[in-house]
């Protein structure tokens, strides 16, 4: 193995037999129970090399689960990317040209601009937007623990908060500051109105069997909390751990560094120096701020870490 890879201990597998689906959009299925019941959506792969999605949405499938109550759908969003896949270079298929998980806004998707990411995102709009409630399953290129990702609604943070695990949360008062995710499309962003739950999970480190193993858990108990299937009551919890984000900060130079090696949850005084971008420094608006989420390798453009502080 080459230096600095990490452990893949879950690769990408063949998914073309799931391609067909049964909506008319490759790579999307829909199961209704017939009875009344919210409509969930499970959603894999909005980042290619996020592998943990593919094995819950194909567990899934694979293992027959049908709603009781309600409709099931399950998606496989980004599959051009995820069959981009080089285990020589395995985090380089998040994306092809955009992120998927931050072009969910009209200007985006009724611009002018094309890529496969706002193809397939044009073509999965009616999938978002018909859900009631969505699990949008994600994972880190670093091995930090598990965590919830959502806007700060009453409706999420009840759902996040019901289920148990992860045990920590990240809420987004103000969104992402870096473009619209998949689980703030539409109603789905608003406050008030009758928008459900969404929510991501990021389920751990990509490429690790535990990743995979808590997002299949995580959809299970999404599904139970909801009765859209019978689930048998989970261990008690961890007391839940809160982090509100305060800024998205974007590599702006060729030049942006950390002060020291950064993974994530590490936490920072008050005016600490926490990066250099080219002129630029980045430090902690506030006592006990957590970083959540640093670039691995910064690229100019992308995000370059979460400022948070515990709630």
């Amino acid at each position: 193995m080459p230096p600095n890879l990490p452990r893949l201990e879950v690769v990408p597998g063949d998914l073309s037999a799931y391609a067909r689906g049964n909506t008319g959009i490759d790579y999307v299925h829909r199961f209704e129970s017939g009875k009344a019941g919210p409509h969930v959506l499970i959603n894999a792969l909005t980042h290619g090399n996020e592998i943990c999605g593919m094995v819950a949405a194909t567990h899934l499938l694979d293992t027959g689960v049908r709603p009781r109550i309600g409709t099931l759908t399950v998606s496989f969003a980004h599959v051009e990317a995820y069959n981009a896949f080089d285990a020589q270079k395995p985090f380089e298929n998040r994306q092809l040209v955009h992120n998927l998980n931050r072009i969910w806004s009209d200007e985006w998707l009724e611009g002018p601009e094309d890529s496969p990411e706002l193809r397939r995102a044009r073509a999965l709009r009616p999938v978002v937007a018909a859900a009631d409630h969505i699990l949008d399953l994600h994972s880190t290129s670093q091995d930090v623990v598990p965590f919830w990702v959502y806007p700060a609604f009453k409706r999420n943070a009840d759902v996040a908060l019901a289920i148990g695990r992860p045990s920590v949360h990240l809420v987004m008062p103000k969104g992402l500051g870096s473009g619209t995710p998949l689980i703030q499309h539409g109603r789905h962003g608003e406050d008030d109105g009758p928008a459900g739950a969404a929510l991501v999970a990021e389920c751990g480190q990509h490429f690790l069997q535990a990743t995979a193993d808590m997002a299949v858990g995580v959809t299970l108990d999404f599904l139970g909390h909801f009765g859209l299937i019978e689930r048998e009551p989970q261990p008690a919890p961890e007391a839940p751990r809160r982090f509100e984000l305060l800024e998205t900060r974007m590599v702006k130079t060729p030049e942006f560094r950390f002060v020291r090696p950064l993974l994530g949850f590490e936490v920072f005084a008050k005016d600490e120096l926490i990066a250099i971008d080219g002129d630029e420094e980045i430090r902690a608006p506030c006592d006990e701020c957590t970083v959540l989420m640093p670039a691995r390798v910064p690229i100019v453009g992308r995000e370059a870490v979460y400022l948070t502080r515990p709630l």
